[in-house]
C-alpha cells in the first residue's frame, strides 16, 4: 500500500529553522572541540533513550516559556505541569458540605492539610462548576503511579467548583523531593553543580469553557527550597502560608483564569 504524503507545514519548517539557526549559533558560541560535541550528542541520545527528555525539558525549559508568555499577563501565573501528571483520574464529591477527600489510603502517612480556594474569570466572573484536577507527592516523597508503592491514582482525583468558584480538599501535607539523578539529567545536574531539590508543592490545573486551561502549583510561604527550586517554578503569587492549627493544616489561595485568545 502506498505511503500517503506527508502535507508540508508552514509552521514547522518556521520553528525548525530557528531551531537550527540558533542551535548552530550556540556550538559556534561555545566553540565545542570535535569530543565535547561527541560528548555531547551520546549525552543526549541517553536522555531520550533513558526516557528522560520530557524530565529535563520540564526543569531546564518548560519555565523560561512559561515567564516568557505570562509574566506580564493579568491572572495567575502557570507553572510546570511535571513529569507525574497522568490522565484518567477518579471523581471526587463532597458530601453534606465537607470538603472533597483526594484519593488516599487508609491511614495515610502525613499532617492533614485542608486546602480551600476560589476560582474567577479576569473580568471577575466567579468560575462555577469547573473542573480542578489535583495531584501531589506522599509523605514518603514519591508520586502514585511513579516511584511509589502506593496505589496508582493516590493522591490524585478531579472534582468541579461550587457554583460560586468555591472549592475545599482534604489531603495532606505535600513533601519536597529531589528529582531523579540516577540519569542523564542527574549528570548533567553534578556537572553544574546545581542542588536536584524542589519544595514541597500542590499540583493543580483548571479548565473552564472561554478561557485558557490554568495549570500550576501552590507552596508552603516558608519551604527551605522557594529561592533554590531546581525547576524554577516557583512564583510569587503561587505562595500561601500553611498554618499548624494543631491537629491538622490549613491553606488557601484564589485563582484567576484568563480568557481564550
Amino acid at each position: 500500500m502506498q505511503k500517503e504524503a506527508i502535507k508540508k507545514n508552514d509552521r514547522v519548517v518556521e520553528v525548525f529553522d530557528l531551531f537550527i539557526k540558533h542551535i548552530q549559533g550556540f556550538l559556534e558560541e561555545a566553540e565545542l572541540n570535535h569530543e565535547e560535541y561527541t560528548n555531547f550528542v551520546n549525552w543526549a541520545d541517553r536522555l531520550g533513550r533513558t526516557g528522560e527528555l520530557p524530565l529535563f525539558a520540564d526543569v531546564f525549559l518548560e519555565t523560561h516559556l512559561l515567564r516568557a508568555m505570562y509574566t506580564e499577563m493579568p491572572g495567575t501565573q502557570p507553572s510546570l505541569l511535571g513529569p507525574y501528571f497522568i490522565e484518567g483520574t477518579p471523581l471526587l464529591e463532597a458530601e453534606d458540605g465537607k470538603p472533597v477527600v483526594l484519593t488516599q489510603r487508609p491511614n495515610e502517612a502525613g499532617d492533614v492539610l485542608y486546602f480551600k480556594g476560589n476560582v474567577s474569570s479576569v473580568d471577575g466572573e466567579a468560575l462555577g462548576n469547573i473542573k480542578v484536577e489535583m495531584w501531589q507527592n506522599d509523605a514518603d516523597a514519591t508520586y502514585s503511579a511513579f516511584d511509589s508503592v502506593a496505589p496508582k491514582y493516590n493522591l490524585r482525583g478531579h472534582f468541579y467548583t461550587d457554583e460560586n468558584g468555591n472549592f475545599e480538599v482534604k489531603t495532606i501535607l505535600p513533601t519536597p523531593y529531589p528529582i531523579p539523578t540516577n540519569g542523564p539529567t542527574g549528570e548533567f545536574l553534578e556537572f553544574t553543580d546545581k542542588q536536584p531539590m524542589r519544595p514541597a508543592h500542590l499540583h493543580l490545573m483548571f479548565e473552564a469553557e472561554g478561557h485558557e486551561t490554568l495549570i500550576t502549583q501552590v507552596f508552603p510561604d516558608d519551604d527551605k527550597w522557594l529561592e533554590n527550586d531546581v525547576a524554577d517554578g516557583v512564583r510569587l503569587d503561587l505562595l500561601t502560608k500553611f498554618e499548624n492549627k494543631g491537629d491538622h493544616y490549613e491553606a488557601a489561595l484564589n485563582f484567576v483564569m484568563r480568557k481564550e485568545q
